[in-house]
């Protein structure tokens, strides 16, 4: 099986990709709005087709990616029907399957933190996806969204504990850089869930964490009781060319699109002038900003006109874009394979040889 552990560091939400190599047909779960993009081109890299976006709860420290994946890549979306969401493609009762290709995952209800939460389970038992219930070491809050430290304690010992002590555990968040854990280790080790804690002690645990709300509560919860759908639903992507953008973190354009709107980007070359000038030649109307002279020479572009920035290969001006984001500008984007695939498309160049 083909499985991707992902992370975003602004609400520490694990998300996770799961495939089936034989049909290509994946799984995501708890994908993140701000990293759809970057979920969408794991995807397509991978040779991927995304047939579900599954959800561990509704929840209320970030705004789920789901509507857009779907928006983006023709998944469906699946959640709990005890979540109470709107706009799902299908709601899953205690103990359906959800497949994708020759495998699948099992829902097991395991209400506490919310009354929607739900704890996915690999076919072959190796593998379980326990959101916000169970933690590496710990567990989620229990004291608002229908919230009940009892109901959380028997969720656990009945629909995880029960797994295999071999079966590992992957969670929704983590705050300490820990990855995965097992059911064993959980049953042993965890300080409020431990088999040899009873349910009295880990009432009062939780009864008495004294946490804030989560700052993103009041929008993040509204969103995704409607599966991630923004009030305004115009497009996240830029608009100024036909971008694709990397798993790296990089929006590129193609060899073919450049040449046919030479006029309308500035083309920003940040090879040194020996390789400017040398057999591979430029990009007609190229102009040259050494990558280590990039600071000083973006004040000379004009932010309100895209960029396409080249270099030999497109490593160097995959650096660049990013360098060029952080001095603010919007409009970038790096030319795909650089100069050698300009060169190998016959595309037309300045100086250079043949």
């Amino acid at each position: 099986m083909i499985f991707r552990q992902l992370f975003d560091p602004q609400s520490s939400t694990y998300t996770y990709l799961l495939a089936d190599p034989a049909s290509r047909e994946a799984v995501l779960i708890d994908p993140v709005f701000e990293q759809a993009r970057r979920d969408a081109a794991l995807i397509d890299e991978l040779g991927l087709k995304l047939a579900w976006t599954i959800e561990t709860h509704v929840h209320a420290d970030h705004v789920t990616g789901a509507w857009l994946l779907r928006e983006k890549l023709g998944s469906r979306i699946a959640l709990s029907r005890s979540s109470n969401a709107e706009g799902a493609d299908r709601y899953l009762e205690p103990g359906e399957r959800l497949a994708f290709g020759k495998r699948y995952l099992e829902a097991r209800a395991t209400p506490g933190h919310t009354s929607g939460c739900t704890t996915y389970v690999l076919d072959d038992h190796s593998m379980a996806f326990t959101g916000d219930a169970l933690f590496i070491r710990g567990c989620g809050r229990t004291d608002f969204q229908g919230g009940d430290a009892r109901q959380l304690y028997r969720s656990v010992r009945e629909q995880i504990f029960s797994l295999p002590d071999r079966c590992l555990i992957y969670p929704g968040h983590d705050y300490r850089g820990l990855t995965v854990t097992s059911v064993g280790e959980e049953k042993l080790y965890n300080p409020r869930l431990a088999e040899s804690i009873g349910e009295g002690d880990f009432v009062g645990y939780m009864t008495n964490l004294g946490l804030p709300h989560p700052k993103q509560m009041d929008v993040a919860v509204p969103a995704n009781l409607k599966c991630g759908k923004p009030q305004t639903t115009t497009s996240l992507d830029p608009d100024w060319a036909p971008l694709t953008y990397t798993f790296a973190g990089i929006w590129e354009v193609q060899p073919h699109w450049l040449e046919e709107h030479l006029k309308d980007v500035q083309i920003v070359d940040v090879r040194e002038p020996e390789e400017y000038n040398g057999p591979l030649g430029h990009v007609p109307g190229a102009k040259l900003v050494p990558l280590g002279k990039l600071n000083e020479g973006a004040s000379e572009l004009k932010k309100a006109q895209p960029v396409v920035v080249v270099c030999r290969s497109g490593a160097r001006s995959a650096h660049a874009t990013l360098m060029l984001g952080k001095a603010g500008f919007d409009k970038v984007a790096n030319l795909s394979g650089g100069m050698l695939r300009w060169r190998a498309q016959r595309l037309a160049v300045e100086g250079g040889t043949d």
